[in-house]
């Protein structure tokens, strides 16, 4: 039955609904690749530079596409004319937005520490970037979850 209601879904919502999955997969790409780097870099500065700017550079711009992608499927499916939202979409709200703040947090952090390097220092703040983005990554999997699985 599921297969039938894909089916019958508006072609008009494809795009949309790819812009949001697409910016999904970039931003969990780019969170595990990030994370990963700076898990993986034991000290070394290039490693851990190299962790920072695949944050900044991948993930910051996937969440963006994501965003947008699912404010505009949002729209043009008509769920914002709705009194109350599902609870999936209150899920993929609540960890969006949490994530936005603590994706900006872990790049600030992480920033910071990249200019320490210089000095020696800023490891920590990294690897606190790092904890940080498998803290979005872990929340981004919920969202999946909640998309995919639309619990009432």
């Amino acid at each position: 039955m599921t297969s039938l209601l894909a089916l019958s879904r508006p072609t008009d919502w494809n795009f949309p609904l790819f812009v949001h999955v697409l910016g999904a997969m970039i931003l969990v790409g780019g969170l595990l690749t990030g994370a990963s780097v700076i898990l993986f870099a034991r000290g070394e500065v290039r490693f851990l530079k190299l962790g920072y700017w695949t944050l900044l550079a991948v993930a910051l711009p996937g969440y963006v596409v994501m965003r947008i992608g699912a404010q505009w499927i949002y729209s043009k499916e008509g769920l914002d004319n709705l009194p109350d939202d599902p609870t999936w979409i209150g899920i993929g709200f609540i960890v969006a937005d949490a994530g936005a703040l603590l994706v900006l947090i872990a790049l600030i952090l992480g920033g910071i520490g990249v200019r320490r390097l210089r000095n020696g220092n800023g490891a920590g703040l990294l690897k606190a970037s790092m904890v940080i983005a498998w803290v979005v990554l872990a929340a981004a999997l919920v969202a999946v979850w909640a998309m995919a699985g639309k619990p009432n």
